[in-house]
């Protein structure tokens, strides 16, 4: 089930605008539906403020009417596998599960798989905030 992640993370890569670093990124995440949502980074001159792919990869999410996380693929061209950003990390535990997987992806496919309570284990709980 990770490849139709993987594979809509690596086309999504190719739509990034990253004209500073050019450094491609693409995310896509799957819903509770099964729904995949994608994105890719986008650099402005005001570096650092564009946004990372998973960010546009939820936005995408979002304003399709989900609010949950199943699965997510991160995927960059010039390593051999992208972890997400710190920032992005608890972006994506916001819409997840403490088990929810991450995909790790180089230019084959998936090379690491983790949960997200691994790849952020203290992350903000949002059961607590309200």
């Amino acid at each position: 089930m990770a490849h139709d992640l993987f594979e809509a993370a690596r086309d999504a890569s190719a739509k990034c605008h990253a004209p500073y670093s050019k450094f491609p990124v693409g995310a896509a995440l799957r819903t509770e539906d099964g729904s995949i949502h994608a994105g890719a980074n986008i650099e402005v001159i005001s570096f650092p403020e564009g946004w990372c792919a998973e960010t546009t990869a939820i936005s995408h999410m979002i304003m399709a009417g989900h609010t949950r996380i199943r699965e997510v693929a991160v995927f960059a061209p010039k390593l051999d596998f992208c972890s997400p950003c710190g920032g992005c990390r608890q972006r994506l535990a916001e819409f997840s599960a403490p088990d929810t997987l991450v995909y790790l992806c180089d230019a084959e496919g998936v090379k690491k798989t983790v949960r997200m309570d691994e790849l952020l284990p203290y992350a903000f709980e949002t059961e607590v905030i309200g």
